[in-house]
């Protein structure tokens, strides 16, 4: 996370004739890069061909060589936890055993859908959400109708909030600290509205903002079960679990040993893949939990299909197993000098200004830039104009809307270098371009 933004920097003590000259400056190099047809996209934080080529390697791989290390044939049916070696991959990338992983298809978020979908409707750790809480009480009339709520930390990842409004769950955000999650709020509303089921985390390089959870605040998380009302989950997607930057990497606090203690793996449902760690749409995606999670979501997934690709699990297993680390380091070597640009050219244009503040992540694929209230549509428009496509002001927080509009998320992956560069610093005019006008229109209004 960043500090809050002081709105005591150098432009706040500007003079309206200063402001009027930085003004007219900004709007002339404005136009000049309006003129320049430039097509820049930050939108998405997808791995670029330098990225995705690292992974070649698996195309042939397996040589004709189709048995798994159990003697299973992968080209069959069957198998629905996965091969040995690929649910040992899972386990090396979430830090457990694979004992408590299931290795399953391409999509991590597929997963998570049929998680939070078994705990509506059929029950995953309890009764189902929809049949305990749809209603007040037997019979209630609609108006007396209770939804079911997930907690959100924001600005948060706007694909948990999108799976949760399809399956008609209500989303109560939650502010983030450098340290995780809220916590103290997030203990008070678990303990006090028995409609709150879930707790959406994204708990290493937090999408969007790059925070790591403190280890206070991954042993509160795993506690919640025990606080809450029946069927309560901890939906742990640590998508971003070997993404680093520096290695040794920071470390995370391991929540399901943390449950353990706390007499809580039932009500922990871990995530991750390898979606970008191999081919963003070809990997492997994993769900981790307790011996009755696991038992209850491969009951699930037996009336969906009689199996997984296990050839890609394969291939993978025999690609990645034991050199995770090794891949991870070829990852930063690409993707960290495009996050020291984003934080270079930052510095540079806006440091000392006070309207602006950003995330300096340690791995990950986004960074968090913080305006002044009420103007990240305007810098998102403001770009767009210039030819710099930014992801929406507001997807950061559930419905799209941040309340304080202030809030934009960089994904700078996907692009090269010396695109980075480009819109980074088109952002950085625009950001002052509409800091100065804001300024300047309320100095006059006074």
């Amino acid at each position: 996370m960043t500090a809050p933004l002081r709105h005591d920097g150098a432009l706040s003590g500007s003079t309206d004739a200063e402001l009027a000259a930085r003004e007219r400056e900004l709007e002339r190099r404005y136009r000049v890069a309006c003129g320049s047809n430039l097509d820049l996209d930050l939108t998405r934080g997808k791995p670029s061909a330098d990225q995705l080529a690292l992974s070649d390697a698996l195309d042939g791989i397996l040589d004709g060589d189709y048995t798994a290390s159990d003697g299973t044939d992968t080209r069959n049916y069957g198998g629905l936890r996965g091969i040995p070696e690929a649910r040992t991959l899972g386990a090396e990338i979430m830090g457990l055993r694979p004992d408590q992983v299931i290795a399953a298809g391409n999509s991590s978020l597929t997963l998570m859908y049929l998680t939070v979908d078994t705990a509506l409707r059929y029950g995953l750790n309890g009764a189902a959400w929809d049949g305990a809480l749809s209603r007040g009480a037997r019979g209630a009339s609609p108006s007396q109708e209770r939804p079911i709520l997930a907690l959100c930390p924001v600005p948060g990842y706007d694909r948990h909030f999108t799976l949760t409004e399809a399956l008609g769950i209500g989303m109560t955000p939650i502010g983030m600290t450098d340290d995780g999650p809220d916590m103290d709020r997030v203990e008070a509303l678990v303990e006090s509205d028995p409609s709150v089921k879930c707790l959406w985390c994204v708990p290493k390089y937090s999408n969007p903002t790059g925070c790591i959870y403190s280890p206070d605040t991954v042993r509160r998380i795993a506690r919640l079960p025990q606080r809450a009302s029946e069927g309560f989950l901890v939906l742990w997607d640590n998508a971003y679990a070997v993404h680093d930057f520096d290695f040794p990497p920071p470390p995370l606090e391991n929540v399901l040993e943390c449950a353990a203690e706390a007499g809580t793996e039932d009500g922990v449902v871990l995530f991750g893949s390898t979606s970008k760690i191999s081919f963003a749409g070809a990997g492997v995606g994993f769900v981790a939990g307790s011996p009755n999670t696991l038992d209850r979501l491969e009951a699930r997934m037996s009336v969906m299909t009689v199996g997984h690709d296990k050839v890609n699990q394969l291939r993978h297993a025999r690609f990645l197993g034991g050199r995770v680390r090794e891949q991870m380091r070829a990852h930063a070597a690409r993707v960290r000098p495009k996050f020291e640009a984003i934080e270079r050219i930052l510095s540079e244009s806006l440091g000392g200004l006070g309207v602006a503040v950003w995330t300096r992540p340690r791995g990950g694929y986004f960074v968090t830039v913080n305006t002044l209230p009420h103007l990240a549509s305007e810098v998102v428009s403001l770009a767009g104009a210039a030819g710099v496509t930014l992801t929406p002001a507001g997807a950061t927080h559930p419905g799209g809307h941040d309340p304080e509009d202030h809030i934009i998320r960089l994904a700078p992956t996907f692009a090269a270098d010396d695109e980075v560069e480009a819109a980074t610093e088109i952002l950085a005019l625009c950001i002052e371009l509409a800091s100065v006008r804001k300024l300047l229109a309320k100095s006059r209004a006074k």
